[in-house]
């Protein structure tokens, strides 16, 4: 009996400190936070609540020239365009002009609609440079609903990043990220204003990095929904660290499909910073025209594997050409930093301050040689003259009237530069298309997610459209894929 009872008690004993000892050590091991959340889907809350306070709308205006008629009522069409977009009705003279002496006067025309977040707390604000592209005015709205009227402080176009400034203090600035730090996979989230919908939250993950769509910058993919509006807003990590500028979608129906671009903030923020300074960006050029190394040609060469740049020419008395560069030569170096695709050489070209003397290592039959290169600065862009061609009459139709555009097909020339099948080049744009922000030269790629390719489909797509309803336009000015909306005449 006792022999029986001493049993027991061991064996309660034993589960007991079993049971201790399990608790001990989970006490030991804590359950990691950072598991749990990847586990778990994102919650974007406490970012939306951080980050949007510093996220802001950005309107343009455009002065116009115009003659009032005597008596005239204000425009029914340009008061409901106002009103959908918030912008403040401007006062209109209760009686025209005297008979007989018209008086020219200027009026304030909405351009566009874009965002842009604070970059710093006394006023300095990042958006993209297409959003301020041909502004008189630039005015910004805070969260808040304050609204204040914008100084361009520089604008660049190849990188299509822009820096304004307003007189205010202590605003919300954002934090900025690491983009090395940033994983194809990874939860993001942008806040803009789509279709003028102020601080409009939208996620996805990030698709791929260093995405070569430009000479420039290589791109963040994502599949954020990114829309009409969101231009210049940031794109943010689960830190709540702002890591790119939301700036361009890929679409072939005319809206969009999963795939969006954005700036990578280094490159944002150095840029910026010589906006600031100058107002301007100042960028290197050595004075070659590069292509990339095949895996054939890097073979047959002896190079091994494909990299560097292969120069396909030498632009005579340029920096190259002072170096000793020849054509047929592949660049593989620079100071030191290997130029894995082609496509680096012109980006660690052009961060290099114009007349440094830099070290650069190219391969030539066989062997390679270290030659030194006097970095030049690289031409402010020409404004591009519009070619008088006069060959081919504008093709007018009652539909295009009723958008207030005269198009005519593009040039096989444009299409290649532009780098798309077809599309309609605006000739002239009046009445609801200007309003709306199209101007002569902008290329029509879409109507209402209809693709057009030519005057024909152009036609036949506005023919179908319900004119008491607003129009979606995507097009292109220059390199950039941008979106208007059109309200046409009845």
């Amino acid at each position: 009996m006792f022999e029986q009872l001493l049993h027991g008690s061991l064996i309660r004993v034993r589960f007991w400190f079993l049971a201790a000892a399990f608790v001990f050590c989970a006490g030991l091991v804590p359950a990691d936070p950072a598991n749990a959340q990847a586990r778990a889907l994102p919650d974007f809350t406490d970012l939306a609540e951080q980050v949007g306070p510093s996220v802001v709308n950005i309107r343009t205006l455009e002065r116009v020239s115009a003659r009032p008629r005597a008596g005239a009522a204000p425009d029914e069409e340009m008061l409901e365009f106002f009103r959908r977009f918030g912008v403040p009705i401007p006062n209109t003279p209760r009686q025209g002009p005297r008979p007989n002496r018209p008086q020219p006067q200027d009026e304030e025309q909405p351009r566009g609609v874009g965002s842009g977040f604070i970059l710093t707390s006394d006023g300095f604000i990042m958006t993209n440079a297409h959003v301020v592209d041909g502004a008189d005015e630039v005015l910004v709205t805070l969260t808040d609903d304050r609204e204040f009227k914008a100084r361009i402080i520089g604008a660049d176009k190849r990188t299509d990043v822009a820096v304004v400034k307003i007189e205010a203090t202590g605003l919300p600035a954002v934090k900025v990220g690491d983009v090395n730090r940033l994983k194809v996979g990874e939860w993001v989230m942008a806040i803009g204003s789509p279709f003028g919908l102020k601080n409009t939250v939208t996620a996805g993950i990030v698709s791929a990095k260093q995405r070569d769509t430009g000479d420039y910058l290589p791109f963040i993919q994502t599949d954020v929904a990114i829309n009409p509006g969101n231009s210049g807003g940031p794109l943010i990590n689960m830190r709540g660290e702002v890591i790119g500028i939301n700036s361009q979608i890929y679409s072939r129906s005319g809206g969009f499909m999963g795939i969006s671009f954005a700036i990578p903030m280094d490159e944002a923020i150095r840029v910026s910073e010589q906006l600031r300074a100058s107002g301007r960006v100042s960028r290197g050029r050595i004075g070659v025209q590069i292509d990339q190394v095949t895996k054939d040609v890097a073979e047959s060469i002896g190079l091994g594997k494909p990299g560097g740049a292969l120069v396909r020419g030498v632009e005579s008395g340029s920096p190259a050409d002072k170096a000793g560069v020849e054509a047929g030569d592949i660049i593989t170096r620079l100071d030191g930093k290997v130029i894995e695709k082609h496509n680096d050489l012109p980006r660690l070209v052009g961060s290099i301050k114009p007349g440094t003397r830099s070290t650069m290592t190219v391969f030539r039959r066989g062997s390679t040689k270290e030659l030194v290169v006097v970095i030049a600065e690289v031409e402010p862009e020409k404004t591009a003259q519009r070619p008088a061609d006069r060959e081919e009459k504008p093709k007018i139709s009652a539909a295009g009237q009723a958008l207030g555009l005269t198009v005519s097909d593009t040039t096989e020339a444009q299409r290649k530069e532009l780098k798309i099948k077809g599309g309609v080049k605006v000739d002239t744009a009046t009445e609801s298309a200007a309003r709306a922000g199209l101007r002569e030269g902008d290329v029509i790629v879409a109507i209402s997610n209809v693709e057009v390719t030519g005057t024909k489909e152009f036609e036949a797509a506005v023919g179908k459209l319900d004119r008491s309803k607003p129009v979606n336009v995507l097009f292109r000015r220059g390199e950039w894929a941008q979106y208007a909306v059109i309200r046409p005449t009845r």
